[in-house]
């Protein structure tokens, strides 16, 4: 008998994806968010040091050791001007997705409401169920080509029973950016009915075409409502390190540290030294990563000239709306596997108006080189257009 909590929960279809594709050479893997760009200098070597570091190799700190704590302060100084303290408004987490969860927990109570853009990662609004809260969806329209947030309908989602608008940004699947407009109604929200943002950072420096970055903690006032979650999994391309934080006023990190050690306890202490590194890499790294997976955007944009591709803002992926092909997520995704050679996965789960009629196609695992080769691999001809 499954407990109330995991009903309506559905599995990820990105497993079921990648099972299906299987070890074949030929498949291009666009279906889970991979990446092949190297993590930045030195931090497979501080990894593998690690390893016979007895300090790496124990329970204490709960928190994080106090190096990588203040690295997180001065990332996140550099970010948006605010001094942090490492010991009281920082923790280090078993990557972000366990930072989100802790986030939760600390924040809400049974059948509160929180607020997502629609759509948005399937691991946040089903974070937000197993928490006992209730999603709430706001959704993105297309605006000359572009996805911008409903404005209208984010204020009407608002209600007594929301304690947070819970924002990726650039959003995964859409690769949607928020620009100043929409951030600001989001501050005069959270300011005005005193609830919290919580920010999943993990891609948000992952910009493209020179849009500015724009961290919500540093608009007038938000300081004290933005709960940041980052990671080094994805500016850092440091998916199996699984090591994240959450930053925020210290009175909620404070929560936020409870649950997370009654969660895991620590963080993965063999990892802590080479998240460190990557967080003191120059810009330039993350600059020459940033424009490889640009190139690759465009060239997936330029292959599917004609199809309902929507071009991603920032972040790894963009959606392909299969509904005006004639094709529901799940029937388009298996036949792009069968005929086309092409893993994406169904978005049926990742929202609620923005859902079934796209798949996702996800552009940081594969070169150019094979990327070009999308119209004659099927994708265009034998499937899409038939």
């Amino acid at each position: 008998m499954t407990v109330k909590r995991l009903c309506g929960i559905p599995g990820f279809s990105i497993d079921r994806v990648a099972s299906a594709a299987g070890n074949d050479p030929e498949i291009l893997r666009l279906e889970n968010l991979d990446t092949d760009i190297a993590p930045p200098h030195g931090v497979i070597e501080a990894s593998k040091n690690a390893i016979t570091n007895d300090d790496a190799n124990s329970y204490l700190p709960f928190t994080g050791n106090l190096a990588l704590c203040s690295a997180v302060a001065n990332h996140l100084h550099k970010q948006t001007r605010i001094v942090y303290d490492p010991l009281k408004e920082v923790v280090i987490t078993c990557g972000g997705t366990e930072g989100m969860f802790d986030t939760l927990l600390a924040i809400t109570d049974p059948e509160d409401e929180v607020i997502l853009t629609d759509p948005t990662y399937a691991g946040m609004i089903n974070r937000v169920r197993l928490a006992g809260a209730i999603p709430k969806f706001v959704p993105f329209q297309l605006v000359d080509g572009q996805w911008r947030l409903d404005l209208d309908i984010l204020q009407a989602r608002v209600t007594d029973r929301t304690r947070a608008l819970f924002i990726m940004n650039p959003s995964m699947p859409s690769g949607a950016l928020l620009n100043m407009q929409e951030w600001q109604q989001i501050a005069k929200i959270c300011i005005e009915r005193d609830i919290w943002l919580i920010y999943n950072a993990a891609m948000e420096r992952i910009i493209y075409d020179n849009r500015p970055y724009i961290h919500p903690a540093s608009l007038p006032g938000m300081a004290e409502h933005t709960i940041t979650v980052g990671s080094v999994s994805k500016e850092y391309r440091m998916i199996g390190w699984r090591v994240g934080w959450v930053t925020g006023p210290a009175a909620i990190i404070k929560d936020i540290s409870l649950v997370h050690i009654y969660n895991v306890v620590t963080p993965t202490g063999l990892s802590q030294t080479a998240a460190c590194c990557a967080l003191q890499a120059p810009n330039s790294d993350l600059l020459a990563a940033v424009n490889e997976w640009e190139r690759r955007r465009d060239e997936i944009v330029e292959q599917l000239a004609g199809l309902p591709i929507i071009s991603a803002a920032g972040g790894w992926s963009m959606l392909l709306n299969v509904k005006e092909l004639g094709y529901s997520s799940l029937e388009a995704s298996d036949l792009l596997l069968k005929h086309g050679k092409v893993a994406a996965t169904p978005m049926c789960d990742w929202g609620e108006k923005n859902s079934d009629q796209f798949i996702r196609l996800v552009f940081s695992n594969e070169p150019v080189k094979r990327l070009s080769d999308i119209v004659n691999g099927k994708l265009k001809y034998r499937v899409l257009s038939q």
